[in-house]
């Protein structure tokens, strides 16, 4: 069994001075890099008091669920003779947040909408979806249900 490793390093840019020493007296703040990758600008979400203007971890959970599902969904295609010629998915999440303050996702739902070349078979173009979600390496790490509702389209 191969095995992989990934190397994040997270920065927090948001001392305004003072550290912590408030609740309100400091940004939510952060960059995220990987190597020689762009930086991702990073926040908490708005409602916890983070940078609208930013990524939150919550966003990039949802983000790394589509994106993975979209990448392993055109190899899939790829290899079935299915001609995808677009991709955009519209995808969302639902986290509840505890009357302690901690929360959790209880599921995200992907929207995409694929428009596939006339001649390829749009049966399988659907059915592939399922097989996407099966290989998806983050869908298979959380504890909570991912809906995938896909539209397929024919050119």
């Amino acid at each position: 069994m191969r095995q992989h490793q990934y190397q994040i390093r997270v920065q927090w840019t948001g001392n305004d001075g003072k550290g912590t020493e408030s609740y309100h007296g400091y940004r939510r703040d952060h960059v995220i890099t990987s190597g020689e990758k762009r930086q991702i600008d990073g926040s908490s979400d708005p409602s916890f008091r983070g940078d609208p203007g930013r990524y939150s971890p919550e966003d990039l959970l949802v983000a790394s669920l589509s994106s993975c599902h979209m990448l392993w969904y055109l190899h899939l295609c790829s290899v079935n003779q299915v001609n995808v010629l677009s991709y955009e998915d519209t995808a969302s999440g639902i986290m509840r947040e505890g009357d302690d303050g901690s929360g959790a996702f209880v599921g995200v739902r992907l929207k995409p909408t694929v428009k596939i070349r006339a001649g390829s078979d749009r049966a399988k173009a659907v059915a592939l979806h399922n097989e996407a979600h099966r290989f998806c390496f983050i869908a298979n790490s959380v504890n909570f249900p991912v809906e995938v509702a896909p539209e397929t389209q024919v050119l």
